[in-house]
């Protein structure tokens, strides 16, 4: 059936916005013919991709050109011939740079997925400072990929969902896009964390049941008061989203019955000094709540969202929120910079939208060759998804930092020189140590030396701003280089000491200088330089530096060893593809046993199966016990490990996992983030109700060896709620 575009004009035709239909049509026609015999893993023909993504643009009214980059997103990457010279020449200028901004790095050749990840990060971002229409049809273009993602498989699903949650959600709040923030949240938790999401759901379906008419009942006598007064106003009644009911209850350890604002009411009215009348109505009608006041209109959020917000109780005894503002107010809290998006002649960002858009530059400027993808967007991370405190500079200007930020942070926040020559603080008057956790309210002062010896890099391990982190370590980078290398080279000493595994000193050097050249650095001493400043963690090399020995000793395999091998052995050594010997065998199927799932570093032995190979199980596994004891003992036969260790790393070995965990909300979202921090893959999760308030939660993941397995463990253990770790198959 062919694709249909009758939505995507109508969408157009309701927006009042002048369109080029015909060159919207050209896009179509043309990217309908490059994805021909292309399907989606649903089975549907891929055009219906970027038709849709088209079609949720034109919900946020962007322009033609946008429009047009929608539909012709994808064709670069995935249809030969295309090019972006093909798209220029066909749509213009502007909508080739829109295409390229949306385009991956699909050319360039990368050492690791995590190296790809960071890169193509760093591409979006890029193209996002100079036009943000990039972000806002990628934005679009995830929420399709979110509504579609059942095709999928789990694996693939908890990885995409995750990406969602760490980059996208956090980029659409920073944008104030409200609308696609909280269905990306939404669809991307049904994904990580099922269980809490239905739980929560049941929860929300239950309550709303049983006050089902109270929003309907607020509505009508606020609406009524309002219409006595003959103030103009609309008024809409809502109840809290289910992912920011989780949120509330994961981060702040609240029951869901503490959650104050699962109803609200949003009235809108025709201006900002309506807003406060109507604020003082709301509060003659009901009892309001202590310390649940925000001015946001004098006040707004980074993201340029303005309302006021009061709790109040009702005459039930049952507390909701009431939210006021102005229709423009509420088109911005709605969608954003997308709400007053305007290009003249279909120019890029004007000079206003660019001020709203100086985070980006953040973190194009951070080090990022020298930075792995978790640390890169550490501060996105951070600054998004913390609550927020609201301070205030000696001259009254309103400076916005996350909860738990101390006055280091607020030195960062108004200048890197302020905060580097910071030497004390005061808030309200009275002086106070830098490292004090302000509050919103506080009127802060720093106090500054031209004496001070710059930060400590102790602040590091204080401040909770992205910010603030990157300024001291930028301090550090430029200011204290040979300090850094000698501190960066003690350190790397002693993880040498750990695992060199009998490699000579002489091997240390031509091992950290190829990690410099893996993280894109022009020498070693660069490397030492970021590792002391803290561009690079030292868990991280350390990693690094056991792949990069494994490599070596796989590469240079000892003389003894080629003397006595046979001929044979190392026939069979060269063609295991598995990465298993078996005596006697050449090039045979081997499959691992799933009782007990062996990984290398297990001793192990194999069994002759009828027509399926060799079953390689571990060396006590109570069938390999029973089986030696029995009338097919000739059936097993010796089995070991490849001493090619290039042939172990080029394998994942699956491993299960048995955790028992305590039933707390979040606990499941948050092994499935450590093991996707880690990039661990995950075939399967099953769970069960265990003992009163615990459950059994067995996990199958991808490893690398008995080794990687207990790295994993042992990252698994930080998490309070799991009460306890079993290997499958482990006696």
């Amino acid at each position: 059936m062919p694709a249909d575009t009758a939505r995507l004009f109508s969408l157009l035709e309701e927006s009042g916005k002048k369109y080029d239909n015909e060159k919207i049509q050209r896009a179509f026609l043309f990217a309908e013919k490059s994805h021909c015999g292309q399907f989606r893993k649903s089975g549907e023909e891929y055009i219906y991709h970027p038709l849709a993504v088209a079609e949720i643009c034109a919900e946020l009214n962007l322009d033609t050109d946008a429009i047009c980059a929608a539909l012709l997103h994808d064709i670069v990457e995935d249809c030969p011939g295309a090019s972006l010279d093909l798209i220029g020449e066909n749509f213009g200028g502007d909508v080739r740079i829109l295409v390229d901004g949306l385009t991956k790095l699909v050319a360039i050749p990368f050492e690791d997925k995590e190296e790809e990840h960071i890169e193509n990060l760093r591409k979006m971002f890029l193209a996002m400072s100079r036009d943000i229409r990039v972000i806002l049809i990628k934005l679009c273009d995830r929420l399709h990929n979110m509504r579609t993602l059942s095709s999928h498989q789990e694996e693939k699903q908890r990885l995409i969902a995750l990406e969602t949650m760490h980059v996208y959600a956090p980029l659409a709040h920073r944008l104030g896009i409200q609308t696609i923030k909280q269905e990306l949240e939404s669809l991307a938790l049904q994904y990580l964390d099922p269980i809490g999401y239905e739980e929560i759901r049941g929860w929300v379906e239950t309550k709303y049941g049983e006050n089902r008419h109270f929003i309907e009942t607020v509505q009508t006598a606020v609406g009524e008061k309002l219409k006595s007064l003959n103030i103009p106003y609309s008024i809409q009644g809502r109840i809290k989203s289910i992912y920011s009911i989780y949120r509330k209850m994961y981060r702040s350890s609240k029951s869901f019955d503490e959650i104050y604002d699962f109803y609200a009411v949003r009235v809108i009215v025709d201006s900002e000094m309506t807003c406060y009348a109507v604020l003082g109505l709301i509060h003659e009608m009901y009892h309001s709540m202590p310390g649940r006041f925000k001015d946001y209109i004098s006040t707004p959020k980074p993201n340029n969202y303005r309302s006021l917000h009061t709790t109040v109780i009702g005459k039930t005894g049952v507390p909701f929120e009431v939210q006021i503002r102005t229709a423009e107010m509420h088109q911005v809290a709605e969608y954003g910079i997308a709400a007053h998006w305007k290009y003249k002649s279909g120019t890029k960002s004007d000079e206003s939208i660019n001020k709203k858009l100086e985070w980006i530059h953040m973190l194009l400027e951070s080090d990022q060759k020298s930075m792995d993808s978790e640390e890169y967007l550490m501060p996105l991370k951070i600054d998004i998804f913390e609550d927020e405190i609201f301070v205030f500079t000696p001259k009254g200007d309103v400076v916005t930092l996350p909860t738990g930020s101390c006055g280091i942070d607020f030195a960062y926040a108004i200048h890197s020189g302020v905060g580097n020559k910071m030497v004390g603080i005061r808030i309200n008057g009275a002086i106070a140590p830098i490292t004090t956790v302000l509050q919103t309210g506080q009127i802060v002062e720093v106090l500054t030396s031209s004496a001070s010896k710059g930060p400590s890099r102790d602040w590091l391990k204080i401040v909770k701003s992205g910010e603030a982190k990157n300024k001291i370590r930028g301090w550090y980078k430029k200011e204290k280089r040979e300090e850094n290398i000698q501190l960066a080279m003690t350190e790397v000493d002693k993880e040498f000491e750990k695992i060199r595994k009998g490699l000579p000193d002489s091997e240390k050097e031509r091992i950290m200088t190829a990690i410099a050249q893996r993280h894109g650095l022009e020498s070693l001493q660069d490397l030492y330089n970021s590792i002391g400043y803290g561009g690079i963690a030292l868990s991280k090399i350390h990693v690094k530096i056991r792949d990069e020995i494994e490599r070596t000793l796989a590469n240079q395999a000892p003389a003894s060893l080629e003397v006595t091998q046979s001929h044979a052995e190392k026939k069979e050594q060269k063609k295991s593809k598995s990465g298993v010997i078996i005596e006697g065998l050449e090039n045979c199927q081997v499959k691992f046993a799933k009782c007990c799932s062996p990984l290398p570093g297990d001793e192990i032995i194999g069994y002759i199966t009828r027509g399926y190979g060799v079953s390689v199980h571990k060396f006590r596994c109570p069938h390999a016990v029973a089986g030696l004891q029995s009338p097919e003992k000739d059936r097993w036969v010796n089995a070991s490990w490849s001493k090619n260790a290039s042939e172990i790393q080029s394998n994942s070995y699956n491993a299960v996992l048995q955790l028992l965990v305590a039933d707390n909300i979040g606990v499941m979202a948050a092994i499935s983030t450590a093991l996707a921090d880690m990039r661990i893959p995950i075939a399967a999760i099953n769970t069960q109700s265990s003992a009163e308030n615990t459950s059994l939660l067995t996990i199958t993941v991808g490893t690398k060896g008995r080794d990687h397995l207990n790295s994993i463990i042992e990252r698994l253990k930080r998490n309070r709620d799991i009460l306890q770790i079993l290997v499958g198959g482990d006696k």
